[in-house]
């Protein structure tokens, strides 16, 4: 039986994971609390750990769960921006889930987009309390608008669907362009400047960090709507709500946001928000934020435990090799050029 330590576990995490789990011989134990230095000595006796994007995955962590015996760390997410890779090589290996469902993902963006742009959230309230008024409800149409996808992965190319499918023109930027792909690509300043509707859908690095900033904004059309269901760090958050008091962002839909790692997934509602940032963007009739909440349908939770269980069972079978396994021997993480016969190390 292999035993995997489950960190940041919630109630919706372990129908799949306890099914998937059985059926192959591995053994969760779910643990409330999120992965860092202080919690990582839970993982005692582990062969593994199973991590979200909140858990800390740095050095220091890395270095805990690697003397307490653990040899591997199963993301099960996409993202592995929280999890130090290079300091990882050749202590523990690190795996992920690379797409689990990425129509869950671009049909949240499409819900948040038409539920800003037709003011469906206000009409809502309205209507619970009987106020049948249309005032300040007043929308625009998709239809022959300019939709600008930064990133054009599995998520970005299915939004790409989606937007062409309401009658937009699709432009798009992505540092490695999808080949034969039929898309419109454009530098990034071009897809700023033309763009009605952007949608981030790429990983967050360190050349994408802060990527829609104060520059960005000032290229944008005045009112512009902002989508972000990737990585909250993307978007400086300062910059965005300046862009929003100063009317030139029309509207924002944020399903991540920076700093919300001690934020998000919990329920907050009797507690004072100390996040001014995130408040005040909250406060903004033309914001519309979820927690993180994109990934969140049945079907990509069962992906998400199947493969993240196959993902452990295929290393500590006898060749130990995992399709999905992030390696930074080649230097290049998801892109390894080496031909895996054998384990990186």
């Amino acid at each position: 039986m292999i035993r995997v330590a489950f960190f940041d576990a919630k109630a919706y995490d372990k129908p799949s994971f306890e099914q998937y789990g059985s059926e192959n011989g591995v053994e969760f134990k779910f643990f409330d609390t999120k992965l860092n230095e202080d919690t990582a000595d839970l993982a005692k006796s582990s062969d593994a750990v199973c991590v979200f994007v909140n858990d800390t995955v740095n050095d220091r962590v890395i270095d805990r769960l690697y003397d307490n015996g653990v040899k591997m760390i199963a993301l099960r997410c996409a993202g592995y921006n929280n999890v130090d890779v290079k300091h990882a090589y050749g202590r523990l290996h690190v795996v992920h889930v690379p797409a689990y469902s990425p129509y869950a993902v671009a049909e949240h963006a499409a819900a948040l987009l038409l539920t800003s742009i037709r003011r469906i959230h206000k009409a809502y309230n309205r209507t619970r309390e009987f106020n049948f008024s249309l005032n300040g409800l007043t929308g625009f149409d998709l239809h022959g608008k300019t939709a600008g996808i930064i990133g054009t992965g599995k998520i970005g190319r299915i939004f790409i669907d989606i937007c062409r499918g309401f009658g937009m023109k699709v432009i798009a930027y992505d540092a490695y362009p999808a080949k034969d792909s039929g898309i419109e690509y454009v530098t990034l300043d071009e897809l700023f400047e033309r763009s009605d509707v952007i949608s981030l859908h790429c990983p967050l690095t360190d050349d994408t960090r802060h990527m829609i900033n104060s520059d960005a904004i000032a290229k944008m059309k005045k009112g512009v709507v902002i989508l972000n269901t990737s990585r909250g760090a993307l978007i400086d958050a300062e910059a965005l709500l300046e862009g929003i008091k100063a009317r030139k962002v029309g509207a924002a839909c944020l399903d991540v946001y920076e700093e919300e790692a001690d934020i998000f997934f919990e329920d907050r509602s009797g507690h004072i928000l100390n996040d001014e940032l995130l408040a005040r963007l909250i406060s903004m009739p033309n914001v519309i934020v979820t927690s993180h909440q994109a990934f969140l349908t049945e079907e990509a939770l069962n992906n998400i435990a199947e493969t993240t269980v196959n993902n452990i069972r295929s290393f500590f079978d006898k060749d130990g090799l995992c399709d999905n396994e992030l390696c930074y021997r080649c230097g290049n993480i998801e892109r390894c050029k080496k031909e895996r016969k054998e384990r990186c190390f």
